[in-house]
């Protein structure tokens, strides 16, 4: 025997709760995902922005920025 009208109205609201759902949860994801991709941007910008610090405090220390053998001034 067939399925009802009713029975197959009940299954296409079900389907269509499960796609609304699915809509509402892809949504808050793809939030998510641009949120942290703006984030890792700007942590590689903060790390760079370390990395050539670094590098310029070695490169002073090389050059002679760095005497451990002097005494400190207040002697």
């Amino acid at each position: 025997m067939g399925a009802s009208s009713s029975d197959h109205e009940q299954h296409i609201a079900d389907l269509q709760a499960r796609v609304s759902f699915q809509e509402d949860a892809l949504a808050s994801l793809d939030e998510i995902v641009a949120r942290q991709d703006r984030e890792l941007l700007m942590l590689k910008a903060q790390m760079k922005s370390l990395v050539d610090k670094l590098k310029d405090l070695q490169f002073g220390m090389e050059a002679g920025g760095g005497h451990t053998d002097e005494r400190p001034p207040h002697y």
